[in-house]
């Protein structure tokens, strides 16, 4: 679990966060939704502690996550996983090399128990076999599964997701969310996705956070968002008039 407590962040006289409180529950994949320039990016670095709240606490379980030393932070990110919008992959490191970084960062594991351990997660996320093979080789949607395999190798508790879909077709996005959804239930993970993308709110949205102008604005999950009469969820999620018109003919018949 994660809770933000109070958030406000501002830089020099602009306030970009606003009093946000919110918890992120574990086994659950909590998605922050909004549109650009809502303060989403601002507010997933504060939870990963890349930037400081000006005021109030993040809170990872029952430790006070804003103020730890370095050796706690340090300690606390081992538990963290993180996947890039673009996956970040190193593109003169193979696949094997690339999930590997985290245990040659943080862990003193044999070579052979990371090898062990690369080629448990890529099983994870089916990829067995692609151990030598470098980035340019394979496809964007197996370098996002790369990039999930390199999030979870230490067996995180927390699980971060910057627009895990971003560049993405369709049903290979829609393959990453089940996948990062399955891995969330079966480890238990605290998952908080930053996305803007409907078919991942409506999918896999099992706590919902809408952020509008760097306040909280909305909170709910998938089954909720039709029947929500918050004016500013209904003007994110059904901005196009195609997706109005679908949104008229369930009430209708509802």
């Amino acid at each position: 679990m994660i809770r933000a407590e109070n958030i406000f962040k501002s830089f020099d006289e602009t306030e970009v966060l606003k009093d946000i409180s919110i918890t992120f529950e574990a086994g659950k994949t909590n998605l922050i939704i909004g549109r650009s320039g809502a303060g989403k990016t601002v507010f997933l670095k504060l939870l990963v502690g890349l930037l400081q709240p000006t005021k109030g606490k993040i809170w990872y379980s029952d430790v006070d996550f804003t103020n730890l030393g370095k050796k706690e932070v340090r300690q606390i990110r081992m538990d963290v996983g993180m996947l890039f919008q673009g996956s970040a992959l190193f593109d003169s490191l193979t696949t094997e090399e690339n999930i590997r970084f985290p245990l040659d960062m943080f862990t003193k594991m044999t070579t052979k128990e990371k090898k062990d351990q690369v080629n448990r997660v890529l099983e994870r996320v089916n990829l067995e076999g692609s151990n030598d093979k470098y980035p340019s080789e394979i496809s964007g949607g197996m370098q996002k599964r790369v990039g999930i395999a390199r999030s979870i190798v230490l067996n995180p508790k927390y699980l971060f997701c910057d627009e895990p879909n971003s560049g993405l077709d369709p049903k290979t996005a829609l393959l990453i969310d089940e996948l990062i959804a399955d891995i969330t239930y079966e480890k238990n993970i605290t998952t908080v996705i930053n996305t803007h993308d409907m078919n991942s709110v409506m999918g896999i949205g099992d706590n919902i956070a809408l952020l509008h102008l760097g306040k909280l604005v909305w909170k709910g999950n998938k089954n909720e968002v039709m029947g929500s009469d918050n004016k500013l969820l209904q003007s994110f999620i059904f901005a196009s008039p195609f997706l109005q018109r679908l949104r008229d003919a369930a009430l209708s018949k509802g």
